[in-house]
């Protein structure tokens, strides 16, 4: 039988394929980011708790409750505004799944998604898959900063949304709050909806502070914000997501939600509810939590070869390796990993286009010490 692919450019993911090369040649495996220490005590305890309980069967398709309440409760103690629990908020199966949903609630075919490259891999397969074309426009490739006179450039009669990420993976970049007043002052007059991916909000560091759609009233009104509990509670194998849109394009949301996997894992929204509630100070604390990290990986890879860029947030750390190799990003991660055991993920797949002569890799920081100092004596004999 003949199979036409639907998505002729996707053949396995950079993460996948970096993870099963450590695997086979025994690499420390900094290139996939999900943390290798453990869940909060109180969470396990609370997931336990509720399977315990019963709550084992579908739960309401837009999230339970008492998550969706305190989700609003989190969002106005952070951000200076509560969404409205049962209208505006749908706790999804992981951001992923959120930024899918989003995508084909409002984007039709013909139609084009503004994307701001490099960006994540999920984006541009969800906007084909929805028959629509991805128009890619570069961020700086020092800063990763956007110009926001090209993304108004990029702009046209077929532009149906335009996607952001702070703060940023790879490259760890934060927008400010005047890159919000640019992009408002880009919507401004347009249909155009707006997907914030926001899944890194809480780890921020140096002082800063994230810089929310969800606390930009012109934006919030026109805005899909997606966010991740698995980033923010160490438990990506979870896949426990959720997003925050104003009532009409929640409502849309929820209808690709509700057939696509209609409703996520019950026990752990309980234990993500009492969490919240009952533990803030963990996401209140997450940004010093992982800025130690980032300033210990830092002092060590500066005594290596690799120049470590600067991270004003999220758990990875760019590297550029000029000085040890001149192969391009593929091979050079292939390279480092069968022949020096540290397993790091390219930026070329992150870009429709990459940057000539960029030699840039991506480690990921959010693991324990042991796991770090053990990357770091295999990097310096690079």
């Amino acid at each position: 039988m003949r199979i036409d692919t639907k998505l002729p450019k996707v053949g396995t993911t950079i993460f996948t394929v970096m993870s099963q090369l450590a695997a086979e040649h025994g690499a420390v495996n900094l290139g996939q980011g999900f943390p290798d220490f453990p869940v909060p005590e109180r969470l396990v305890d609370a997931l336990g708790r509720a399977m315990q309980a019963g709550h084992n069967q579908y739960a309401m398709m837009t999230g339970i409750p008492a998550l969706r309440r305190a989700i609003a409760a989190k969002t106005l103690r952070c951000y200076g505004w509560a969404p409205d629990a049962d209208t505006e908020v749908t706790v999804t199966s992981g951001a992923t799944e959120a930024i899918f949903d989003a995508i084909h609630a409002v984007v039709r075919a013909g139609e084009e998604v503004v994307v701001l490259d490099p960006c994540y891999d999920c984006y541009e397969p969800a906007i084909e898959l929805a028959g629509a074309t991805a128009v890619h426009v570069p961020l700086d490739p020092a800063t990763f900063a956007p110009d926001w006179d090209a993304v108004r450039a990029a702009i046209t009669p077929r532009t149906r949304m335009l996607m952001i990420n702070s703060p940023h993976n790879p490259s760890g970049a934060m927008l400010s709050a005047a890159d919000l007043d640019e992009v408002a002052a880009i919507l401004d007059g347009t249909d155009i909806v707006l997907l914030s991916d926001e899944v890194y909000e809480h780890i921020v560091f140096d002082g800063a502070r994230h810089a929310s759609v969800l606390g930009h009233p012109a934006l919030r009104a026109r805005a899909f914000v997606v966010s991740s509990f698995g980033k923010t509670y160490h438990c990506t194998g979870w896949k426990v997501g959720y997003c925050i849109a104003p009532a009409a394009l929640g409502a849309e949301f929820r209808k690709v939600h509700q057939y696509n996997v209609f409703c996520t894992f019950a026990p752990a929204q309980h234990a993500f509810a009492e969490m919240i509630e009952q533990e803030p100070g963990h996401y209140e604390g997450l940004g010093a939590f992982y800025q130690a990290k980032r300033d210990r990986f830092r002092d060590q890879l500066l005594t290596t070869r690799l120049t470590p860029l600067p991270v004003p947030g999220g758990y990875f750390q760019l590297v550029d390796y000029s000085a040890v190799s001149d192969l391009d990003d593929l091979a050079f991660c292939r390279w480092l990993t069968i022949e020096h055991g540290v397993a790091a993920i390219p930026l070329s797949p992150f870009y429709a286009d990459p940057p000539a002569g960029q030699r840039l890799a991506r480690l990921c920081f959010a693991k324990n010490d042991a796991t770090l100092d053990a990357a770091i004596e295999r990097l310096q004999r690079l």
